[in-house]
């Protein structure tokens, strides 16, 4: 009986983490990256700089995660290059440890350079769970620390979760055009 209530929470976080929040057009999903860039940027001006200089970014304004051991995590977000809307994004991840909870919260992905910006629009770009991200906090003032031309940022929204995890986030890309 124990194990048939693991498979079934494993399967229920899997289809989460499949099925994601998602955005009924282009155009909700765009206006809600743009907020989020503007709460971001309003709350944490260090951060504005990277925005100016980096060569792309990716904005997921809602990302959620839930887990109970075994967590999941999804969002969509908007791939910009020089500050020009290229494409959309698809945000997965999966990852077991000991952990509770669920959480939303807004990531942003910057790209130091062309090259790494390309790479994330080839798809099937993978973070690997050894990345950091930059967790912005009420009134912490933090720099992105960039690993191989890519910097994470995060911004809690809602929730409560507690516990460490390991695992990694997989990226799809689709081109605006």
């Amino acid at each position: 009986m124990k194990s048939i209530k693991s498979i079934f929470i494993l399967f229920s976080l899997t289809l989460l983490a499949s099925c994601g929040p998602t955005k009924n057009t282009e155009k909700e999903l765009s206006a809600d990256a743009q907020q989020a860039q503007t709460e971001v940027m309003n709350k944490h001006p260090q951060i504005a700089e990277n925005f100016a200089n980096s060569a792309g970014y990716a904005i997921f304004p809602n990302v959620g995660k839930g887990a109970y051991v075994i967590g999941g995590a999804s969002g969509n977000g908007v791939v910009y290059k020089n500050g020009s809307k290229v494409g959309y994004a698809d945000l997965k991840q999966l990852d077991v440890g000991l952990q509770a909870g669920g959480k939303a919260f807004i990531e942003i992905i910057f790209f130091q350079t062309e090259s790494a910006l390309d790479e994330f629009q080839q798809g099937g770009y993978e973070l690997a769970g050894n990345a950091s991200a930059v967790v912005l906090e009420e009134g912490v003032s933090k720099s992105v620390d960039f690993q191989n031309g890519v910097g994470v940022v995060t911004m809690p929204k809602a929730g409560a979760m507690a516990g460490v995890s390991v695992g990694g986030q997989r990226f799809e890309y689709h081109s605006a055009q």
